[in-house]
C-alpha cells in the first residue's frame, strides 16, 4: 500500500523524500487516494476526500460490527462502546462488557465524553486561541474508543499506540483538543492510534470501600475503565490492521500520571508492552485513608448515609459535582501561582487509590514496579511547563527583584543559592524566563527520578527528553508550555497552527518528535535517522535528547540546577 504525505499541501514538498524508523526508511510518496476496504479488496476515490456508505469500512468487534469512514487512505472509527453505560445501578462499580448489538453500527462521529467541570480555560482568550477546544456532549455513557487505521482486514500486524488524556484525573477526553486527532500519525507511521474516554472524578474515583464489598473497588474505576479499554484493544485490535502484543500506552500530564498508574496495575499486566510518559511523571499519594476521608466527607455533604447508598445511584451528576467542590475548596490549601508537588499531595483529591489490591502500591515511589519491568519506556517534561506567559503579557516585564521575592516565598533561605546555580547556566535570560524555568524544575526532576528507577530494575530502557522548543506565536509568550510537544508527537503541528505557528520549521520538528515516537511504539528505541544518536537513560551521565529546532544528547544538563532545590 502506497504511504502519501501528511497533507495535499506539502505533497510537492516531501515528494521523494523518506524517514527512517529505526533503520528502516519508510517511503512518503505523492499519489491518488486509495484505501483496503474490509474485504481486502482497494477502492479508487479519485475525487471524494472522503468516502462513508454502505459496505465502506466495515469492521468486525466482538460486540458487533461497526462502520466508519474512509480519508485520505487512513480508516476512522469513532464512539466505538469498550464498555456498557456507567450510569445508574453501574455508577462507582468496575466496567461492564458492552452490550452487543444487530446490524452495523454507525461509528463515525465521538461519543459521548464523561461528565466533568472543564475549568476556567475556555475563558481566557489566549488559551482558547492556542488550544481549540472541542466541546463534546456529556454522559454516563463515556466507555468509548476512537480508532485510525491505514488499512482492516489485510492481514497486517501494525504496532497500536494508545493515547491516554491529560486533565488530571478530573477532565478532559480523547477527543478534546485538535490534537489527538489520530489520522496523521497513523499515516505518517503505518501505526494504529487509539483514543478513549473513561470515567473521571467523582465517578472514577470515590472511595466507598468503607461501606460494603460492593463498592470495594470504586475508588478506581477510573483506572479499571482504562484496563478494560486495553483489554477491547487486546481483543479487538487485529480486525483494524493492529498487533495486540505490540502495544504502546502514552500520555500527557495527567495522561502521562495513567501510563505510569498501569506500570504497577496487575490488571494491566501483559495488555502493553511499551510505555510514555509526557509530562505525568507524578508519584501517587492518594492512600486508602485519606481517599475513605473524601469519600465520607462527601457523603455527609450529599446527607447520604453509609447505609444508603443506592441513593448515589439516582442523584444528578451536577449534585454530586456541587458537593465534591465544596469538600475540596473547605478541605484543601490553595495551589498559588505555581503547581507545587508536595502540596498537591498533601490535599485531598480525586485520583488512583492505593488499596492494596488493584493498585498494591504507589509505582515509582519511588522504586520502578517489577511486574513491568520487561517495558522499555519513554519519559520527558517541556522547559517551561505551567509557568508561561500565557494569558499575562505583564509577566515579561518582571524584574530581578520581583523574581528574588518568588524565590524567597518558595525557598526560604536558599534562594540566593538557587537563583545563582540556575543563572549559571544561562546567565542571560530574563527575569521571567529565570522564573519559569525555576517554577518547572520540579516537574522535570520527576521525570529524572522516574527514568533513574526505571533504569535500576535493569531490564528494560528508559528514554529522557525534554522538550525545549518556543513557539512563536503569541511574540513567543507561552514559551515550551505544558502540552507543547503534543501536536508534534500526533503529527499535527499544521492542524494545531494556532499553538505550533505551522509552516516549515514546526513540521520539521514534528518529523522529529513524531519519527521518535513511532519508531518507539515499533521497536521500543525512539533513534531514527531524523536526530542524533538517543542513548538509554543511565545515572552515571543522565543523559537527556533535547527537542528542538536542533535536536541534541546532552549529558547532566541540569543535574546542578535539580540538586539546588533540595
Amino acid at each position: 500500500m502506497k504511504r502519501h504525505s501528511l497533507a495535499a499541501n506539502r505533497r510537492a514538498m516531501l515528494k521523494g523524500a523518506a524517514f527512517a524508523v529505526s533503520g528502516i526508511a519508510i517511503p512518503i510518496l505523492s499519489g491518488e487516494a486509495s484505501a483496503s476496504t474490509a474485504s481486502g479488496q482497494r477502492r479508487n476515490d479519485k475525487h471524494d476526500a472522503v468516502t462513508a456508505g454502505a459496505g465502506v469500512a466495515q469492521a468486525d468487534t466482538r460486540f458487533g460490527k461497526v462502520a466508519g469512514y474512509i480519508r485520505d487512505e487512513i480508516f476512522a472509527f469513532k464512539g466505538l462502546p469498550y464498555g456498557d453505560t456507567t450510569g445508574g445501578a453501574n455508577r462507582f462499580m468496575p466496567p461492564r462488557p458492552a452490550k452487543p448489538w444487530a446490524g452495523v453500527r454507525s461509528s463515525r462521529s465521538y461519543g459521548p465524553v464523561a461528565p466533568q467541570d472543564k475549568g476556567t480555560g475556555r475563558l481566557n482568550d489566549e488559551e482558547a486561541f492556542l488550544f481549540q477546544w472541542n466541546d463534546s456532549y456529556e454522559g454516563e455513557d463515556c466507555l468509548r474508543v476512537n480508532v485510525w487505521t491505514p488499512g482492516i482486514a489485510d492481514g497486517a500486524k501494525r504496532p497500536v499506540m494508545v493515547w491516554l488524556h491529560g486533565g488530571g484525573f478530573a477532565a478532559g477526553s480523547g477527543n478534546d483538543l485538535p490534537a489527538f486527532d489520530g489520522h496523521n500519525l497513523a499515516k505518517r507511521g503505518d501505526v494504529v492510534v487509539v483514543t478513549l474516554n473513561h470515567r473521571l472524578n467523582l465517578l472514577g474515583f470515590l472511595d466507598l470501600s468503607a461501606h460494603g464489598d460492593a463498592y470495594a473497588h470504586s475508588g478506581n474505576v477510573g483506572m479499571l475503565d482504562i484496563v478494560a479499554a486495553l483489554e477491547w484493544v487486546r481483543d479487538n485490535i487485529a480486525n483494524f490492521g493492529g498487533d495486540p502484543n505490540c502495544v504502546t500506552i502514552f500520555g500527557q500530564s495527567g495522561g502521562g500520571a495513567k501510563v505510569s498508574t498501569l506500570m504497577g496495575m496487575p490488571s494491566a499486566k501483559g495488555l502493553f508492552h511499551r510505555a510514555i510518559v509526557q509530562s505525568g511523571s507524578f508519584r501517587l499519594s492518594n492512600t486508602q485513608e485519606r481517599s475513605r476521608k473524601l469519600g465520607d466527607l462527601i457523603l455527609k455533604e450529599l446527607g447520604v448515609s453509609g447505609n444508603d447508598l443506592t441513593r448515589l445511584q439516582t442523584i444528578p451528576y451536577a449534585e454530586l459535582r456541587r458537593a465534591s467542590e465544596t469538600v475540596l475548596a473547605r478541605e484543601n490549601k490553595p495551589m498559588g501561582p505555581v503547581i507545587d508537588m508536595r502540596r498537591m499531595a498533601s490535599n485531598l483529591g480525586f485520583g488512583p487509590v492505593l488499596d492494596g489490591d488493584v493498585l498494591p502500591a504507589s509505582p515509582f515511589g519511588p522504586d520502578a514496579p517489577e511486574m513491568t519491568a520487561d517495558v522499555p519506556m519513554l519519559i520527558g517534561t517541556t522547559l517551561n511547563e505551567f509557568a508561561s506567559g500565557i494569558n499575562h503579557p505583564e509577566y515579561e516585564a518582571m524584574t530581578m527583584a520581583e523574581l528574588g521575592e518568588r524565590l524567597k516565598g518558595m525557598f526560604g533561605d536558599r534562594a540566593e543559592t538557587v537563583l545563582a546555580t540556575f543563572r549559571k547556566r544561562t546567565p542571560d535570560i530574563s527575569p521571567f524566563d529565570l522564573w519559569s524555568r525555576i517554577a518547572s524544575a520540579r516537574v522535570r526532576m520527576g521525570a529524572v527520578e522516574q527514568a533513574t528507577s526505571k533504569a535500576a530494575l535493569n531490564r528494560a530502557p528508559a528514554y529522557l527528553y525534554w522538550f525545549t522548543w518556543q513557539t512563536r506565536v503569541l511574540d513567543g509568550r507561552p514559551r515550551a508550555f505544558h502540552c507543547a510537544e503534543i501536536p508534534f508527537v500526533f503529527a499535527n503541528a499544521e492542524i494545531c497552527e494556532h499553538m505550533t505557528g505551522g509552516g516549515p520549521r514546526a513540521a520539521a520538528l514534528e518529523a522529529k518528535v513524531a519519527g521518535a515516537w513511532i519508531a518507539f511504539a515499533r521497536t521500543g528505541n525512539p533513534n531514527h535517522r531524523g536526530i542524533p544518536e538517543w542513548r538509554p537513560y543511565a545515572p552515571a551521565t543522565q543523559p537527556t535528547m533535547l527537542l528542538d529546532d536542533t535536536c541534541r544528547l546532552a549529558n547532566h544538563i541540569d543535574s546542578e540546577e535539580l540538586a539546588s532545590l533540595g
